[in-house]
Order: C-alpha cells, then structure tokens, then sequence
C-alpha cells in the first residue's frame, strides 16, 4: 500500500543529499554533458550557489578612464564628462580622459587610446557608439570594469540582438566585467552623505523607473548604490543582488524589473539575500500581455509566464510589488524597521469611522488585529470616555491627543506584548491636535522597539507635522495612503516571518542520481510522446502508484487480462501520440464482464482505425474508488526550467484552472503551500460529508514529480499526471492516467 511508504522517498533523498554535503569538493558525475560537482551542483549540471562579483571597485574605484570624453560645447558627451568628473571627485576617483585628438578635456590631462594609459584602471565608462572594438584594448591594459552607454542593441531587434551577442561573447573573453549597454548615468548619481541608519540599494532595467526611490532621499531615507542594467549583456540584476545582500550598509533591495536574463541566476541570488535577510521588493512588468511585449520592445528579453515569475519570487522570499510608490514604501520600510517583536497591529485614530475603514481594509490584506485584552481596554478608559470603543481599533475621540493624556495612551498600547505595531491614521491636518499626535507619536517610537506608522492623509503635504515632525523621525514610517501604509507593514511582517523559518531549497537539492534515473532513461523516447503504458512505467520508476493494469493486443487477451486485474474494470487506448482519449470515446469504464471487454475491446480498435490513430495495445485497468480528481505535471520554463505544478484536476482542468506552480528545488513545506494556495483547497479537507483526502499522500507525489523534473531535466519536456485520484486519508494517491514528452 502507498499509505505505508509515506515520506519513504523523501527521507530517502534527504539522507542521500546530507551524505554528497559531507564530500563536498569531490569529482562528480557527469549528467546531460554537465560535470556535476558534488555541494557546487544539481543533479542536473545547475550550480548551487550564486557567486558574488566584487563590485567595490565599480562602486569606488580608485581610478577612471573616460573613453569618448568631451568639453565641446553642444555635443552629448560633454555633459556626461562633466557629470563623471564630479562623481570622481565625490568618491575619490584619478578621472583620465581618453580621446584620439585632444591632448586635455576640461583642463585634465589627455590620452589618445585606451592603450596610452599610464597604468591599468578600475573603471572605463565607454562614450562611444560602438564598444565592441574598445573591448580587447580594455582587457590588454587591465581594466577591471566598463560600463557602456550606446544604444541599438537588444532592444532594436533581430539585427541588434546579434550584435549584442558579439559584445558578450567580446566581454566573456575578454574577463572584463561590462554594465549595459544600454544604460544611463544613474550609478553616478548623487547620494546624501548625512543620512544615517540601514539603506536601500537600487537595481532599475530603466533609468527613470529609479527615481522615485533616488528622490526618497530628501525625505530622510539614506541611498547606498544604484545599479542601472540596461540590457545585462554581462552584469545583470541577479549580480547586483548578490553583492548587495552582503553588504553591511544595505537593509533593503528594491528593483525594476522588466526581464529576467536568467531565471536561476536571479533565484540563487534571491536564495543568497533570503540567507542574509535582506528583503528584496521589486516591480517585475509583463503581468499582462502588453506589458510582456513592451517590456521586450525595451530590453529585449524575454519576460517569461507571469504565473511561474510570480510563484518563484514569492519561493524565495522576494516581494513583488505593482507601483512605484509601493516600491518606494514598501522598502523604505523594510530597510529602516528593526525586527518585529510580535505580529499583532493595533489601529489608534482620533475618529471612529477613519479607524474602522483602515481596520477593515487592513483585516481584509492579511493583518492580524487581535483584541486588546479587557484589562488594558480597562487601563485606556482611563483617559479615554468610556462608551469608545477602545478593543482595537482604538478610537480616542480627538479631545485626548490634544494634552497629556495623548502619549499616555500611545505607550499603553505599545506595552501590550500582543502588539507588534501601532498604526496611526491621521486623515488631515487638524492643528494643534494632529501636530501634537505626531509629536507624541515620534517620542513614542523612539522609546519602543516596536513599529509605528502613520498615514498623513493630507493632499497638500506641506504642513510642518508631517515635513518636519514625521519625516524629521529615523522611527516613524510615514505614509501618504491607507493601501501602501498596509502593503509595506504585510510585507514587513511576511519578510520577517519568512527569513525567520528559511531554509534554503539548494542544501537540499539532490546532487546525484537516484536509482530511478537509471529506469527512466530506459523509457526515454527522445522527441516523442509516450503512450500512456509507457508513462505511467516512467511513474512506477519514480514510486508514484499507478493501477493495476495490463497491455493487450487481442479481445481474448482483454478477458483473460480483465480476470487477474479484477472486476470491474477500464479499457483504454494506448498510442505514442494519443492524447484526449475521453473526447475521441477511447475510454470505457466499469466493464463488469467478460463479454462486456469483448466488445469494448472491438469498440475501442474501430474507433481506432476510423480516426486514424495508431495503437501499441488496449489498456485494461483496475477501477479505483472515488477520491479528489488532482492533476500534477511539469513543464520547463524559458527563464527558469523545469516547473512543478499541482491543481485541481478530471476534465474541467482547462476551465477550472486551478493550479499552483514552483521551481525546483523546493522542500515539503513548499508543497504544502502549493495546496494552501489552491482555490479549491477544501475539497482536500472533505465537503459534503465526504472524507478528508491523503494529503501526505498527494504531498509525496509532488515532491517525487519534483525528483523526476531535476533528474531528467535533459530527457522529459512536459509531464502531466491527469487525474491523480486522491483517496480518503491513509489510503493514498493513484495516477489514473498519464502524459509524458520526451526532449
């Protein structure tokens, strides 16, 4: 029975994955033309880890070498000179101008080529509309880094994509490490030196995307880095990820994302932030299908199926954000927040209808408001009148802001160990009462560990509570609207409690091959689809029950078939390339005799030969009890690979579409969350009276799909067990039927 060989497979994998951790650095295996280097790769030949690049050196170099550099008036490099040379003197930086005919640009000595420079450089920003042929003479005098501006690459087409590609290959000879093309001045802009505290590093596909995030600046919020990809020729979001997560000055990452270059580059770098936790938010456009095209009409990249991006950033902890003002808040907040102290968030207002809409709206996202207990209720009756509501939200009723009793009320409710955060809505300015609220609220915060937030609900903006009281505060996070103010403390809370309970999916991704491999590979059929026979041997070889059945070429044979797999049972055809067998009447079900499967038998080969379809036999197959109709696959990804994918399943699987996908490798509790995210979760807990369904069992052949998917990366192209019946608690999971194609 599979009931007693729940969690069999998975120990076993996991114990195989601990015993290759012990040898790491030893040879390993080749798989699919990949040496696998047991603790540096997957099964599959994929690395493990993301390398770090030491960008300190293109961040502060020490040197510069400015190719193209111009003090002609009127002409675009003019301005860009003159913007490096203020950059240079800001970090320190030797700026050298390097032009064939001007012997000093803006007073500052000349060399004629890159090859005249006196000794190597950390850094040369290329003006010119052509890099490719500055590349080589890069790599002779030892430059480190470039960073090229032109345009007319990927993003143009066909023709510009090629030529990219030539600057790639250029670079990846060369060892220099290249920003862009296609990219601006923005890691040369300005940063606020006399800011204080943790902060948020920028990674933007498109300049002017970053600004509002730059501009935070003159709010208070420190800036530390802003890398501007362009078209990743070389360098690309996952790189500065990387870095950025290990750097002691950044408590936050935000990005603009329009395309992924590689998915498993940006999941590794993601996994090295989650490790770090470091909170990464992101804007990813190509949520829908004009956002996809304009975004590769930019970049030229590819944005991948929105559904899959979306699942494998929430995998790994990356919170995607839609705006740029959510971008903004949202990692201004996780950059400067210490860690919550509880998850509970009390609503304080001076106005009972303010404090119901945003408790509403706030319940309504996710946030946990619990009920202050009767004995601090109690204690706020003290200085607030008795027939408020004070359980939370907390409703003062206006006049106690206005004197003492305002901070006292404010530090009752911090106290509460339940409490984790004081959110503080303030509609409009209302002097004096609203400034001394935001008084007390600013004292308040620095003498707790506790969040606070307000939301300055005022249009105008200009008022001194809220520029200099509020944003004057390292402690209070400040808000402009309800929906930011909730999405950015969700994500605080989420972050926190993720990274809490991380463990990275690659510790645990199996190194070498199972024993199953080895069978699989026997039923590959490089380039075709399997018959469902085939399949559901390649199911039996990963451990996935499938029923009795039997393979027959004759009525006589189906008899005596249908005997030994016992009555009653289903007959089916069975064909290389035969799909949707219900909809051509290639199915029957619950033949209880013998003369019932002789005639199914001749039923099922003239439906056949009439539509043309060409049989490797007749399945006869055990009937399985009722369960929960499942449908569980994979399929690869352009960005990120293989994919596993759990849903509801039977043939309403199309219209249902019901499903829910992750990127190998994952563990258990990423398969539970899988089902947890299914609309129709509750059919699993059993409805109607009927039985809850073997959720371990369903949970086992996720994870074994999952195996299938990392081992035979190179051989299976799509797989999809439909429906894998899911029997009452105990008793299991049968794959019913089955579709497998191989690479």
């Amino acid at each position: 029975m599979l009931g007693s060989t729940h969690g069999t497979f998975t120990t076993d994998l996991r114990a195989r994955v601990v015993a290759c951790g012990e040898h790491s650095g030893t040879p390993g295996i080749a798989v699919h033309g990949v040496t696998a280097v047991d603790g540096d790769r997957d099964v599959s030949g994929r690395p493990l880890h993301a390398p770090v690049p030491d960008l300190d050196r293109f961040f502060r170099p020490g040197s510069v070498a400015v190719v193209g550099a111009s003090d002609a008036e009127g002409r675009p490099n003019t301005g860009i000179t003159r913007q490096l040379i203020a950059w240079a003197e800001r970090v320190g930086a030797r700026l050298v101008p390097v032009h064939p005919t001007r012997t000093s640009v803006f007073g500052i000595d000349c060399v004629p080529s890159v090859g005249a420079l006196a000794e190597p450089v950390d850094l040369a920003v290329l003006l010119v509309a052509d890099p490719l042929p500055v590349i080589e003479e890069l790599a002779e005098a030892k430059v480190r880094f470039a960073v090229a501006f032109a345009s007319g690459f990927a993003e143009t087409g066909d023709e510009g994509a090629a030529a990219q590609e030539r600057l790639t290959d250029a670079v990846r000879r060369s060892g220099i490490r290249l920003l862009g093309p296609n990219t601006n001045l923005n890691a040369f802009e300005r940063f606020r030196d006399d800011l204080d505290g943790p902060a948020i590093a920028l990674i933007t596909q498109s300049g002017h995307q970053g600004r509002p995030v730059h501009t935070l600046q003159e709010l208070g919020v420190r800036l530390s880095h802003w890398a501007p990809t362009g078209n990743e020729a070389d360098l690309e979001t996952a790189d500065f990820i990387s870095y950025f997560a290990t750097r002691p000055e950044v408590g936050a990452i935000a990005c603009y994302v329009e395309g992924l270059k590689d998915g498993r580059s940006f999941l590794l770098a993601a996994d090295r932030a989650a490790r770090q936790g470091v909170p990464v938010v992101a804007v990813k456009v190509g949520r829908t299908e004009t956002g996809a095209r304009m975004a590769a009409s930019h970049t030229g990249k590819l944005t991948g199926a929105d559904q899959v991006v979306d699942a494998a950033m929430r995998q790994f902890g990356v919170i995607r954000v839609d705006g740029l003002d959510e971008l903004q808040d949202t990692a201004a907040l996780l950059a400067r927040a210490r860690k919550p102290v509880a998850d509970g968030v009390v609503v304080y207002s001076i106005s009972g209808g303010t404090g119901a809409h945003f408790s509403d709206l706030a319940t309504a996202a996710g946030l946990h408001l619990p009920t202050l207990p009767q004995a601090k209720q109690d204690e706020l009756h003290q200085w607030i009148p008795d027939y408020l509501n004070v359980a939370n939200p907390v409703d003062n009723g206006g006049h106690p802001v206005g004197d003492w009793r305002g901070r006292k009320i404010i530090d009752a409710i911090l106290a509460d160990p339940s409490v984790g955060v004081l959110i503080c809505p303030i509609t409009g300015p209302f002097p004096p009462m609203s400034d001394k609220l935001a008084q007390d609220l600013v004292e308040a915060a620095e003498a707790t560990d506790k969040l606070v937030c307000v939301v300055w609900g005022s249009p105008v903006g200009t008022e001194a509570a809220y520029r200099e009281t509020l944003l004057g505060s390292s402690r209070v996070a400040t808000f402009r609207t309800f929906s930011n103010c909730i999405g950015a403390v969700k994500a605080y809370l989420d972050h926190h409690r993720f990274t809490a309970a991380y463990r990275s999916p690659f510790d645990e991704a199996p190194r070498t091959p199972s024993p199953s491999f080895r069978k699989a590979q026997a039923l590959m059929r490089p380039g075709r689809q399997l018959s469902e026979h085939a399949a559901k041997q390649l199911l039996r070889a990963y451990g996935i029950r499938v029923p009795r059945e039997q393979l027959v070429t004759s009525a006589a044979a189906a008899v005596r078939a249908a005997g030994l797999v016992g009555y009653p049972v289903v007959m089916k055809a069975s064909g290389a390339q035969l799909a949707h067998k219900t909809e051509l009447g290639l199915v029957k079900v619950g033949l209880t005799s013998a003369s019932q499967v002789r005639d199914a038998y001749r039923e099922l080969t003239d439906i056949a030969r009439y539509e043309g379809v060409d049989l490797d036999g007749i399945l006869v197959c055990q009937m399985v009890g009722r369960g929960v109709e499942m449908v569980v696959g994979m399929t690869r990804d352009p960005l990120f690979g293989p994919t596993v994918t759990v849903g509801l399943g039977g043939v309403l699987v199309e219209v249902l579409n019901d499903a829910a996908v992750r990127v190998p490798p994952f563990g258990e509790d990423q398969a539970r969350d899988m089902l947890g995210e299914l609309r129709g979760q509750a059919l699993l807990k059993g409805v109607r009276g009927a039985p809850p369904a073997d959720v371990d069992a369903l949970v086992e052949v996720v994870l074994r799909v999952q195996r299938m998917a990392l081992e035979l990366d190179g051989d299976l192209a799509e797989l999809d067990i439909n429906p894998l019946m899911v029997l009452p608690r105990g008793q299991g999971a049968v794959a019913l039927d089955a579709l497998a194609v191989c690479r």
